[in-house]
């Protein structure tokens, strides 16, 4: 049995630029993690958040949970970009139309491109 335990399964950073928090979260959220996730997003100072779970293997309730009470603290100023993964939690559990969450899941390491449908559902993305 591999004596690291499940610390490895999980890890979140958190870098703030101006007033705008970016929070990367890696692995797997669920009960036990979920609240460090929250936690590395609340900052007094941050204007704007962005939760980058583009490299998140697995996301459940209490996952779930923790992001809703951030989409409260944060009307209007979260982005979302969820993995594969999150996407079809997101999706299957009602969210995946929130106005939060990026459109398409992107892949680690890709350069972030938000798009989110205009009230219409036809995609902006800044191009004409």
């Amino acid at each position: 049995m591999d004596q690291q335990g499940p610390e490895q399964l999980f890890s979140v950073t958190s870098d703030l630029d101006g007033d705008h928090l970016t929070v990367t979260v890696n692995g797997e959220v669920d009960m036990a993690t979920a609240e460090h996730m929250y936690q590395a997003a609340i900052h007094e100072d941050a204007g704007k958040v962005t939760l980058d779970l583009r490299t998140v293997s697995f996301f459940d309730s209490a996952a779930i949970h923790a992001l809703l009470q951030l989409t409260d603290r944060y009307p209007q100023a979260l982005t979302v970009l969820p993995s594969r993964q999150v996407r079809r939690v997101l999706d299957i559990s009602g969210l995946g139309g929130q106005p939060w969450l990026a459109a398409e899941a992107i892949r680690a390491g890709s350069p972030a491109r938000m798009i989110r449908p205009d009230p219409v559902g036809e995609p902006v993305d800044g191009a004409t």
